[in-house]
C-alpha cells in the first residue's frame, strides 16, 4: 500500500529532522525515511556553532536545560606541534550527535511527523507532477521530496551525481573516523591538531564526555596496511598533542565510526527536482567546524520554499530556482573559503609554514574564522 504525503524526506539527519519538524509544525503532512534506528553514532565533529542556537530552540529543543558545554576558544597545532590559540567569538557547544538526532526525532514524531526507521530508499521516480519513492517493498508518495541522505549515498551513485564522477583528488577522496573518549580536554577548547594529509579535533560533548574526530585522505589509510590503529600510531602521532591524546585517552567505543569516500566537491543542489539539504547539497571542510550549522540553515530555507509551494504562491520550478539562489547567496562563499582553507592543511611543509606564518597575526585568524562562519537564524 502507498503512504502518502505533502512531503518525504530522505534521510533522518540534522537537515531532515530539521526540515521534518518545521513542515509538521505548519500543518503539512510529512514523511521521514531514515535507514537506521534511532539512537546512532554518526561521525561527526559535534561541536555546533552559537549562530544555531535559536534556532533549535524555536524549535523546541531545551538547550537551556541540557547542561551542555560551551566552547569559546579555538586551539591549532601544525604536525610538528606549534599551536595558535584563539578566542571564538560566537563560539559554540558541545553535543553528540546520538543525543541531539535522538531529541529531533522524538521531536519530530511530537509534531505529527511520520517517522520510519530502518528504512533505506532504493529508488525515486518524479512524474504526474509527484515523487515515488521505493524502499524495500514499501512505496511512498509525496508532491515534494528533499533528499537529506548525507555525504554519499546509493541515490547519489544511482543518480551518477557530478562529484561521483569525479576522478580521486585532494579534494574527494577522505575518510571520517570517530570516537567518545575520556580525556581532560581544557574547559571551552575545541582543539584542531594537523598531520600529514588530514586533522583531528577534539572537544566536550555531554556527560563529561569528548568527540575525538579526524579526516584523513585514503592514502594514508592504504600507506599503513588499512590499518587505523597503525595508521594512529605511526602518523597522527607524530604531532605531539595528539601522541598525547591517543596514549592517555580512554575510548569508549569498541570500534570507531568510520565513512570513506568523502567529497568536498561543489554538489548540485536540485536533483531529478529534489531539494538536496545538508551533506548531500554540499561540505563545508569539517576544520571551519561549521557543517551542522550549515545543515540546520539549509533546511530553515527550504522550509519556507516548499511552504509556499505548497501554498500555491510559488510554482515547482519557481520553487527550485529561489532556492538554488538562496542557498548559494547564503553558503557559495563560505564553501569556496572552505576550500582555500583545506588546501593549506594537508602537506606537512606547507601546514607548519603557514601556521607559524599567521600565529603573530591574529586578525587573519579573526578573518578566517568570519568568513566560514554566519549568523543566527
Amino acid at each position: 500500500m502507498k503512504k502518502t504525503s505533502d512531503v518525504v524526506i530522505i534521510g533522518g539527519g540534522l537537515a531532515g529532522l530539521c526540515l521534518s519538524i518545521q513542515l509538521a509544525v505548519s500543518g503539512y503532512e510529512v514523511i521521514l525515511l531514515e535507514k537506521h534506528e534511532y539512537p546512532f553514532h554518526k561521525v561527526c565533529g559535534e561541536y555546533i556553532s552559537m549562530e544555531s542556537w535559536p534556532f533549535l530552540t524555536r524549535l523546541g529543543l531545551p538547550l537551556d536545560q541540557m547542561n551542555l558545554p560551551r566552547i569559546n576558544t579555538v586551539e591549532i597545532s601544525s604536525p610538528s606541534g606549534t599551536l595558535i590559540k584563539h578566542r571564538l567569538d560566537l563560539g559554540g557547544f558541545g553535543i553528540s550527535r546520538y543525543e541531539l538526532d535522538f531529541r529531533l526525532s522524538q521531536l519530530a514524531k511530537m509534531s505529527g511527523v511520520r517517522l520510519f526507521e530502518n528504512t533505506r530508499v532504493t529508488g525515486v521516480e518524479f512524474h504526474g507532477n509527484e515523487f515515488n519513492i521505493k524502499a524495500g517493498n514499501e512505496h511512498f508518495t509525496g508532491k515534494l521530496c528533499a533528499g537529506s541522505f548525507g555525504k554519499r549515498s546509493n541515490l547519489d551513485i544511482k543518480w551518477n551525481r557530478p562529484f561521483i564522477q569525479k576522478r580521486h583528488h585532494g579534494l574527494n577522496n577522505y575518510l571520517g573516523i570517530k570516537y567518545h573518549v575520556r580525556y581532560p580536554v581544557e574547559p571551552g577548547v575545541i582543539a584542531l591538531h594537523n598531520f600529514q594529509n588530514g586533522y583531528c579535533g577534539i572537544s566536550s560533548i555531554e556527560n563529561d564526555k569528548a568527540c575525538l574526530c579526524y579526516l584523513s585522505s585514503a592514502i594514508n589509510l592504504q600507506h599503513h596496511d588499512n590499518d587505523i590503529k597503525k595508521m594512529e600510531a605511526e602518523l597522527l602521532s607524530k604531532n605531539p598533542h595528539l601522541r598525547k591524546i591517543f596514549s592517555e585517552a580512554e575510548i569508549l567505543f569498541k570500534e570507531p565510526e568510520v565513512i570513506s569516500q568523502i567529497s568536498f566537491e561543489k554538489k548540485s543542489l536540485v536533483e531529478n527536482h529534489v531539494l538536496m539539504i545538508g551533506d548531500a547539497a554540499g561540505m563545508i571542510t569539517p576544520l571551519c567546524g561549521n557543517g551542522m550549522s550549515m545543515a540546520m540553515h539549509g533546511s530553515k530555507i527550504a522550509a519556507s520554499l516548499m511552504h509556499q509551494f505548497l501554498q500555491g504562491i510559488y510554482s515547482r520550478s519557481e520553487m527550485e530556482s529561489e532556492y538554488i539562489k538562496n542557498w548559494s547567496k547564503q553558503f557559495s562563499s563560505r564553501m569556496v573559503m572552505g576550500r582555500g582553507v583545506q588546501s593549506l592543511f594537508g602537506d606537512r611543509f606547507i601546514t607548519n609554514l603557514f601556521i607559524g606564518a599567521i600565529k603573530p597575526f591574529p586578525f587573519l585568524i579573526d578573518m578566517l574564522i568570519k568568513k566560514t562562519h554566519g549568523q543566527p537564524f
